[in-house]
């Protein structure tokens, strides 16, 4: 059974780093969340460690630029790992082939193509049609307010030639907001659905935890999981993906499932308990808001 507490203060001193999930934890996809922001602030005051891990299909520099537009300043966090950057990793070695088809909104994703320098005797990526195409990227899509069935006809002809999809953003929705709009994670799940191969490389899978923790390294952290916590509001992934790292989760209730949980300034315990139990989720603490 979940713990539920009313501020991060009260098990933070218990771990050494978080694992911060940004969208409806930090911020709403328009601008922060005061109180999340200072119960960061305080926790690195305390001496430790943020890390925000975040499904954003963008490099973490492109997540730093638009951290700094939503009002989230960089004492609140110390590093970023993002799916994006796992995924491009996986795309310039070539895992869904040289020439692909990119879904999502070009002027948003077109870093995502930037060269990796990580990456040794990288493959060249062209964008092509679908017809040319050896795979698919997909950062998102065309329209995030469409239902994902749209894209049947265009994933039934990739499926016949055996085309895999990159996902660089395993979301299924996110509140931009008041807005609730459909991510890549959608059209995966069809494409899947459909009898295609999906290829994830964020929460809950474990590319981009093993990225998070090389953030940690770098930066000369070498922390064990039993000392980091998982902080983040989709059950599905930042839930899933902690205790399938064996790393301690702390649920964020007035996020995705506000409405399932009844949560005002906390969640309502049975409302709490029957999502939770509907969705097989055990996370080790619930909040309702980061504060």
């Amino acid at each position: 059974m979940t713990q539920i507490v009313t501020h991060l203060h009260e098990i933070s001193d218990g771990y050494q780093a978080l694992f911060v999930d940004l969208w409806g934890c930090v911020h709403n996809g328009v601008q922060a969340f005061p109180d999340a922001v200072t119960a960061l602030q305080a926790y690195r005051k305390r001496g430790g460690i943020v890390v925000l891990v975040t499904n954003s299909p963008k490099p973490r520099a492109g997540v730093a630029v638009q951290l700094e537009t939503f009002g989230v300043p960089k004492d609140a966090y110390d590093t970023i790992a993002t799916s994006g950057d796992s995924a491009r990793a996986a795309m310039f070695t070539g895992a869904v082939g040289e020439k692909v088809y990119f879904m999502g909104e070009w002027r948003r994703d077109e870093d995502f193509f930037k060269p990796l320098e990580v990456i040794a005797n990288p493959v060249e990526i062209t964008r092509v049609p679908l017809q040319e195409a050896e795979g698919i990227i997909c950062c998102g899509p065309f329209d995030p307010m469409a239902d994902p069935s749209v894209n049947r006809s265009d994933f039934l002809y990739a499926k016949t030639k055996g085309m895999k999809l990159l996902c660089a953003n395993p979301d299924i929705v996110v509140d931009r907001g008041e807005t609730r709009e459909w991510c890549a994670g959608a059209l995966a799940k069809l494409y899947t659905e459909m009898g295609g191969e999906s290829l994830y490389f964020g929460k809950p899978h474990p590319p981009i935890y093993d990225l998070a923790r090389r953030r940690l390294m770098a930066l000369g952290m070498d922390i064990p999981d039993s000392a980091i916590l998982a902080i983040g509001d989709g059950v599905l992934t930042d839930i899933a993906g902690a205790v399938g790292e064996d790393i301690d989760s702390l649920f964020i209730s007035g996020g995705l499932a506000a409405s399932e949980t009844k949560t005002g300034y906390s969640p309502d315990p049975d409302a709490l308990s029957n999502y939770l139990s509907k969705e097989n989720s055990s996370p080790t603490f619930t909040i309702g808001q980061l504060r």
